[in-house]
């Protein structure tokens, strides 16, 4: 499988943004996906996973009630819609994907490229 994360881009606090993740391969139902972030000079973070059902939605604690993760199975795509951004949402953004389940990077077996979303104050 392969990923490719898209919808970066650089907004003000307050703003919003939706990250898309599209997937090639005709598995993408069977995996679970999850969107981690990295920030300079930090680990990368588990920031959101959904099952592939679609149902049991996971956040960090940071984005909760802020961030809303969606999949579209019949189009390969993980969204992340990201509102009420804040600066220190600025990151790279990685979408991934596991055939198992986990909210930390070693549980995920396939990474798409990152995509830049910068927030400023």
């Amino acid at each position: 499988v392969q990923l490719q994360a898209f919808g970066g881009g650089l907004v003000q606090a307050g703003d919003s943004l939706r990250l898309s993740c599209a997937a090639s391969g005709r598995t993408f139902s069977r995996y679970a996906m999850g969107w981690f972030r990295q920030a300079p000079g930090k680990e990368r973070e588990f920031v959101s996973a959904i099952p592939w059902s679609g149902g049991g939605t996971y956040y960090a604690n940071s984005v909760k009630g802020r961030f809303t993760i969606s999949r579209d199975n019949a189009k390969n795509t993980v969204y992340l819609r990201m509102n009420s951004l804040k600066p220190e949402d600025t990151a790279v953004y990685y979408c991934a994907g596991t055939t198992g389940w986990g909210t930390t990077p070693d549980a995920y077996e396939f990474w798409g490229q990152g995509t830049q979303v910068t927030v400023s104050s």
